[in-house]
């Protein structure tokens, strides 16, 4: 967990940061950047999604404006464990919300081990309610970055996820999980997020 620099082992700081927000928001561009970037530092990298996105292959992490970066795809967060080894400084975690909840203990004892470990993920699904295990890595994270998008309809700042299905937004009683891009999501302010059916709304 150390690199070298003029002889000296600098230390990564063993922390849990988090990149959240909304689709299009550019949470995986921020990971990706990151695990490029600290290579040129010395320290070591490796990165993994969940196996369930298939959207653009299953051997890297993507973004929408492009980039990309090698990655293990696994099943089951535990899986991940297998993987890193002791001179691996910095773990990248994509797609954090797919994740079993197991993914919460995997990522407070790859920080132990001393690892940096950053998830990206979203934080609400297309309800507006908290999505999967992020909130529970929100509140363990020694850093939380929240992104923003722009909003499909008006382009002001968007937070949410809009699922659209034939045209029409997703009623509440729709399935959480429906891996999709530009084809079935889009960023939403608050005043042009819509649930159909979701309760206490009008």
């Amino acid at each position: 967990m150390y690199k070298e620099r003029a002889g000296e082992r600098v230390p990564i700081q063993p922390e849990l940061v988090i990149f959240c927000g909304p689709m299009f928001s550019g949470k995986s561009a921020e990971l990706i950047k990151e695990l490029k970037r600290a290579p040129h530092a010395g320290y070591k990298v490796l990165a993994f999604k969940p196996a369930l996105d298939k959207r653009r292959g299953a051997d890297s992490i993507n973004s929408e404006d492009g980039g990309s970066h090698p990655a293990i795809s696994v099943k089951h967060s535990l899986d991940i464990l297998n993987f890193v080894t002791p001179e691996i400084d910095i773990v990248g975690i994509d797609e954090g919300q797919f994740f079993d909840n197991e993914i919460n203990d995997v990522c407070i004892r790859l920080v132990n081990q001393g690892k940096k470990v950053i998830v990206a993920g979203l934080d609400k699904n297309f309800k507006g309610e908290p999505f999967g295990p992020m909130a529970y890595l929100k509140q363990e994270a020694e850093e939380v970055q929240t992104f923003q998008a722009y909003c499909h309809t008006c382009g002001k700042p968007a937070s949410f996820t809009q699922r659209i299905v034939n045209g029409k937004p997703a009623n509440y009683d729709d399935p959480i999980v429906i891996v999709g891009a530009a084809e079935l999501y889009e960023a939403r302010c608050r005043q042009h997020h819509e649930v159909p059916g979701k309760p206490g709304v009008k």
